[in-house]
């Protein structure tokens, strides 16, 4: 054993750093990476490799990286990558043009790999009926967006022969997109065909759909929090101690004399009855 134990020690030292190295050049990329000229690619079959991939978009623009994480044991992609182009103009065309696009028979998603991924559905889930087989997923996703920002649209299939079975799914980010969704292509032909529309039914309840007041109320209510939140902010910070407790935004001194600053900005006269400098005068139209 003694005998072994250095042989093992030497040929650990010897393959250790060359796995090290290779591992380091993804790792790098990835900081280096543009991230507005970069696009996620969703859904992607298992068939699909960089050099499909490759060939797939450089009709959109120059390519210059692409990656697919791979599992590191069967060194399968898991199903995206990331593409980045020379130039964000590229990727932004790539976006709208190849977004929804059938490769190997499943649609893929295409969008900035930049923003945010934690996109809460907020229940504007429709129901999109009677639709001709001709309907594919990209002319679904093309035809809704004109009303706003679909998070995703679906068209179920066979499993088998992977045939439309003639009607979806599409999902707004709030409702008063899916709203005018509704009202505009309820009864609408789309392939010669008029299609039904409506709010789908929620998957954990029965018979109950989306678009209940309770779902509007949440979504109403969490897109309110941020900007309130970063009104609040320069207000509290950009203004002295007091001003935000008066009337005329700031400009004006404290209604009630206990509501006195301790130091009030230059040029401005303190209040009657708080003293002061007794030669200054009082503002026109304030009571000596």
């Amino acid at each position: 054993l003694k005998g072994r134990r250095p042989r093992i020690l030497q040929w650990r030292g010897e393959i250790a750093p060359q796995p090290c190295r290779k591992m380091a050049a993804p790792i790098t990329q990835v900081y280096e990476r543009n991230q507005e000229a970069t696009i996620y690619v969703g859904n992607l079959d298992p068939k699909i490799d960089e050099e499909v991939l490759w060939e797939l978009m450089v009709q959109c623009g120059p390519v210059a990286n692409i990656h697919l994480p791979r599992d590191k044991i069967t060194n399968t992609h898991q199903g995206y990558g990331f593409v980045e182009f020379k130039n964000e103009e590229d990727a932004d065309y790539t976006i709208k043009i190849m977004n929804m696009i059938r490769l190997f028979g499943k649609p893929i998603r295409c969008n900035k790999s930049s923003q945010d991924k934690k996109t809460h559905e907020v229940g504007a889930n429709l129901f999109i009926g009677n639709l001709e087989p001709e309907v594919d997923e990209k002319m679904l996703y093309d035809t809704f967006s004109a009303f706003g920002v679909l998070l995703f649209a679906k068209i179920m299939r066979d499993p088998d022969t992977g045939e439309s079975r003639g009607f979806g799914f599409i999902s707004y980010d709030t409702f008063e997109a899916s709203d005018a969704a509704l009202a505009g292509m309820n009864g609408q032909f789309l392939c010669n065909r008029p299609i039904s529309v409506s709010y789908a039914y929620k998957k954990e309840t029965k018979g109950e759909r989306h678009g209940s007041a309770a779902e509007r109320l949440i979504a109403a209510s969490r897109p309110a929090d941020a900007p309130k939140a970063a009104a609040a902010a320069p207000a509290a910070g950009g203004a002295p101690p007091g001003a935000a407790k008066t009337e005329g935004g700031g400009g004006a001194p404290p209604a009630a004399p206990t509501l006195r600053p301790p130091t009030l900005p230059p040029g401005m006269p303190p209040p009657p009855g708080m003293g002061g400098t007794p030669s200054m005068a009082p503002p026109p139209g304030m009571p000596k």
